[in-house]
């Protein structure tokens, strides 16, 4: 509920903040006293749209803070905890508007759009009044008020579930049948591709193996070249080797004679013949490993280039022709299996619709049932307000074909307010003050269910008389046994049975200036009001007396 509002700078306020409590509380004042601002500035808070003109005179800017004391289970908070915002301890929605016609508005203080605040605003607070936004004239929250008053939100959460499901089994089958005929324009493609690729065979990394391989054969063909030249050196007609060793063997011979000189020499040109075999033996090892088939460099070359040749063809790397292959038989088995697959699915969906129709018509069964319980609930209120001649309807229209999340149902509050008259909705067949008390009559008979913790209505007695708002008051005050209610009144027998009672009246701060003032008054001061209501200006003791009267019998 409401249980602070904090004003500056707005119209004639300057300075304003009030507490509130449970129950009925009245505001009251004579008329052009600022009860109307009041409104206007809580409106504000919750989201209205803002207007430069609402900026007190002089001002820069003006601000209202609005502060909640939201239970723990309101479904508010699940909305502002989706936005980040904390909600620990109360929650407060702040509005700043300046002068130049921008606004800020923030909820505990946390920067939020206007969009959001409206929201979180409307769950918190209704507003009810012959001029003012409300909420039970929109038809899209008609089904929700029948669903609240019936305890519906089972079979209603059942219907969503049929829906949800309903829908995925419609898009499955979407799916299917756009895959199958996208299958059917690219057959040819497709099989042409597939053959193509199952031939070529893919497989992943292998053309990072081929190039490797590749690049290996033609280095070694590269080393193969040199080996054969220094081969050459040492084997062939240039060899040093048949030289070497014919001269060794002449020192050999002679060094008996003079070993002092030629047996060294001898030893080293042995050595040198000993090295350069081994040199020519290493030569034909290493000549030997490099043999390899021409054929093979050619083989592995033809590999690597046709797959690249597809990878450029198919717009693919390389590694990928081998999903891209299983992704086309996939579409070409789904077109060779699609008329079963398809036929699988046209089931599904005949089976969801089936369910979600069930759930629908039951859902919508029970509506009609509590909508005529909700009629009659609305047509017992409506003698006592002075609409004894008025009816209020249900009009509920089904939607047998589609449906929808919440049903099948069209649900919108239609009333007659003469006999021979035809039905309309409340908004167009409803004077402003039959319309005040329609909604009343409805709230009341709703009783908290669907509704916000608050509800503010501004001159809903408005042209009646006596006897009609003494039927007002005691239906405002039964609402407030389930949520809080504040409401402008002119009338007495409304005032009477309020639980708290704020007077609104205008102060002179200057001689050009004047500021709205409230206060709570009770006992004396609040018998004075009530005389004032039933008097006029000039409070005379039978005033009093009738105030104190209607005061004790309302409090009986």
């Amino acid at each position: 509920m409401l249980t602070r509002l904090s004003i500056r700078d707005i119209v004639l306020i300057d300075r304003l903040d009030l507490d509130f409590t449970g129950g009925l509380t009245v505001l009251t004042g004579e008329t052009g006293a600022g009860k109307s601002i009041l409104l206007d500035s809580l409106s504000l808070a919750l989201g209205a749209r803002g207007d430069a003109g609402l900026v007190r005179e002089g001002c820069e800017r003006g601000q209202v803070s609005a502060v909640f004391d939201v239970g723990a289970a309101h479904p508010v908070l699940e909305r502002l905890a989706e936005n980040g915002i904390d909600t620990d301890g109360d929650l407060i929605l702040r509005r700043v508007q300046s002068g130049d016609g921008r606004s800020k508005a923030f909820i505990n203080d946390q920067p939020v759009s206007v969009g959001l605040l409206k929201e979180v605003g409307a769950a918190l607070v209704e507003i009810h009044g012959q001029h003012a936004d409300r909420a039970l004239i929109d038809p899209a929250v008609h089904r929700e008020l029948v669903d609240a008053f019936g305890g519906l939100s089972p079979q209603l959460r059942t219907v969503r579930a049929a829906w949800h499901a309903r829908r995925q089994a419609e898009r499955a089958l979407a799916d299917h049948r756009g895959r199958i005929e996208a299958a059917r324009r690219e057959a040819d493609y497709l099989r042409s591709a597939v053959d193509e690729l199952v031939a070529l065979e893919p497989m992943p990394g292998e053309e990072t193996e081929l190039a490797e391989k590749r690049q290996q054969i033609m280095q070694v063909e590269k080393v193969a070249g040199d080996l054969s030249e220094a081969h050459a050196e040492l084997d062939g007609q240039a060899s040093p080797i048949p030289s070497l060793s014919s001269l060794m063997r002449r020192l050999a011979r002679k060094a008996e004679t003079a070993p002092e000189l030629l047996q060294a020499p001898a030893d080293a040109i042995g050595h040198a013949l000993d090295h350069l075999e081994e040199a020519r033996t290493a030569l034909e090892e290493a000549l030997a490993k490099t043999e390899f088939d021409p054929k093979v460099l050619e083989q592995t070359e033809e590999r690597l280039f046709a797959l690249r040749a597809a990878g450029r063809k198919y717009q693919v790397q390389v590694d990928d022709l081998a999903a891209l292959r299983d992704r086309m038989a996939a579409d070409l088995a789904d077109l060779d299996a699609g008329e079963e697959k398809l036929a699988r699915l046209e089931q599904d969906v005949e089976e969801a619709v089936a369910t979600y129709r069930a759930a629908a018509q039951s859902l919508s069964e029970a509506r009609a049932e509590t909508a005529r319980t909700l009629e009659a609930a609305v047509g017992a209120e409506l003698p006592a307000l002075k609409l004894e001649r008025a009816s209020f309807e249900i009009q509920i229209d089904r939607e047998n074909d589609q449906g929808g999340p919440d049903g099948i149902d069209q649900i919108e509050f239609w009333v007659r307010t003469n006999p021979g008259t035809r039905p309309g909705p409340m908004m167009k067949v409803a004077s402003g003050g039959e319309l005040s008390r329609f909604l009343l009559a409805l709230k009341v008979s709703l009783a908290g269910r669907g509704s916000a913790p608050t509800l503010v209505f501004d001159e809903i007695d408005s042209g009646v008389g006596g006897a009609v708002s003494e039927a007002i008051g005691m239906r405002l005050a039964r609402l407030a046994e389930t949520v809080q209610v504040l409401t402008v009144t002119h009338a007495p027998q409304v005032a009477a049975r309020a639980s708290g009672h704020m007077l609104i009246a205008k102060e002179p701060l200057s001689s050009e200036m004047v500021a709205t003032r409230v206060r709570l008054i009770d006992g004396d001061h609040r018998l004075e009001e009530i005389a004032r209501m039933l008097s006029g200006a000039t409070i005379t003791d039978e005033a009093r007396a009738a105030a104190s009267k209607l005061m004790a019998a309302t409090h009986a």
